[in-house]
């Protein structure tokens, strides 16, 4: 199902955005960022994020464009239950390249980057959670999917779920999202990546 942009809610809603029915366009603002204690030992939930109710079962789908130049420019989905428990995913630019990057937090987070494709310009993301099961996946021409990481994630009625940005060192970073659907969990095999 196509998820109307203006449905959502924001947290730390941007200066700058413009929101439509079928896209949203972000425009950073400085020192922004999400991240709880591991290994730098802040935490920080101050982020952009657009959020629509949706309940356990479902797949997230959505497209990012933007020119990320910057460290730590990124942009994508998250699934969020609350300020200790949520999944950021999408582009991060680190060490002079844009990867693949997704921080699971329960608690405290974690980072693990890849990078299947190296055109991040134009890209789409797909999440599906079910039964406590993350499976996040990205994909160039939405028919192939590698996958990008596989983890538990807390089962909870509802969660909030949408396009997310953040520029922790800098402000500026211009990200449009389009393409937002939220349906069934997907339930082919893991290494079906279609």
């Amino acid at each position: 199902m196509d998820i109307d942009f203006t449905r959502g809610r924001w947290l730390n809603p941007p200066t700058l955005s413009e929101v439509s029915k079928h896209s949203l366009t972000i425009t950073t603002d400085e020192k922004t960022d999400f991240w709880r204690e591991t290994h730098y030992g802040f935490t920080r939930d101050t982020g952009h994020f657009l959020g629509v109710t949706t309940p356990d079962g479902f797949t997230a789908k959505i497209r990012i464009q933007g020119a990320f130049r910057s460290l730590y420019d990124q942009a994508g989905l998250m699934v969020r239950i609350d300020e200790r428990r949520w999944v950021k995913t999408g582009v991060e630019f680190t060490d002079g390249e844009a990867f693949l990057s997704t921080v699971v937090t329960n608690g405290q987070s974690d980072w693990s980057v890849s990078q299947p494709f190296k055109a991040l310009e134009d890209f789409y993301l797909r999440v599906t959670l079910a039964a406590g099961t993350l499976r996040i996946q990205a994909s160039r021409d939405t028919r192939v999917w590698p996958l990008l990481r596989l983890a538990p994630f807390p089962v909870a009625d509802a969660y909030q779920v949408g396009p997310m940005a953040c520029t922790p060192e800098r402000s500026g970073l211009k990200v449009m999202f389009s393409e937002f659907e939220i349906n069934p969990a997907i339930t082919q095999d893991l290494h079906d990546l279609s």
